[in-house]
């Protein structure tokens, strides 16, 4: 047998078993994303290290896409009826899995700037207290706020946080402002009506980090201004979950009132 020969016999097998490798790889990626949660809900490993669990487990996920639709396009007869669905099946997987946190990007405005601290009022931001005992805990970034750099990078990726005013009293604003808070879920770590703060802590359904919340009611004119603030405990970045999670609450205010 010649060398050339050897090498279309490799090809061939090669083909026939494209179905079975795609699987392999888009199994091992799967498998990656799914102990991603277990990461830092349990402290087995540090937050950067699941980051890079979710990049491979998407690396994994077109490789696989790509080994199978190398088995649709040229080795369909090799590979037979079976070998097509799964080869079909996987690559819809693995576009899936790349394209749902491009898609989550797209609906919350990403690229995402490098801050993980959103509040509606840059100026002068409601201040954490409650929260700070367990952020210390946690040894979580500072809760100083990042200053003027931070405001110009929150102003330029989401220019519609705003702080929502209401034509309530200050204690009508109040009640209101926490329960939108509770019904958002979120465990609320105090509530001081005559201060008009609020701060509660939320955790993020996948990775598991935990985010603080501070709300602060005031009295505007004849009526309430509402102020929120969201920032992660860990990390530079936030993929715009605070900014999300502040939209979220705005609108629930909005429609309550």
């Amino acid at each position: 047998m010649t060398g050339s020969a050897v090498a279309d016999d490799h090809g061939r097998r090669f083909l026939a078993l494209t179905p079975q490798v795609a699987l392999v790889l888009l199994g091992i990626g799967v498998l990656l994303l799914l102990a991603v949660p277990f990461g830092w809900r349990f402290h087995l490993w540090h937050f950067r290290l699941s980051f890079q669990m979710v990049a491979w487990a998407r690396d994994l996920a077109i490789a696989a896409a790509v080994v199978a639709a190398i088995g649709l396009l040229f080795a369909r007869a090799a590979i037979g009826r079976p070998g097509r669905l799964l080869a079909a099946a996987i690559l819809v997987i693995g576009i899936a899995i790349v394209y749902v946190p491009w898609q989550w990007s797209e609906l919350h405005g990403g690229p995402f700037p490098p801050i993980n601290d959103i509040t509606t009022d840059s100026a002068n931001p409601p201040q954490f207290v409650a929260a700070l005992p367990a952020r210390a805990a946690e040894q979580a970034v500072p809760a100083t706020y990042g200053g003027t750099a931070t405001a110009q990078l929150q102003q330029s990726a989401y220019p519609d946080i705003a702080p929502a005013i209401v034509a309530a009293s200050p204690a009508e604003a109040f009640a209101r402002a926490l329960a939108a808070a509770k019904a958002s879920d979120w465990t609320i770590l105090t509530s001081d009506p005559k201060k008009g703060i609020i701060e509660a802590s939320d955790t993020t359904l996948y990775f598991g980090f935990t985010d603080d919340i501070v709300i602060r009611v005031a009295p505007d004119g004849a009526g309430s201004r509402i102020d929120i603030r969201s920032h992660s405990r860990q990390g530079r970045g936030d993929w715009g979950v605070n900014a999300a999670r502040i939209r979220k609450y705005l609108a629930a205010l909005k429609a309550a009132g």
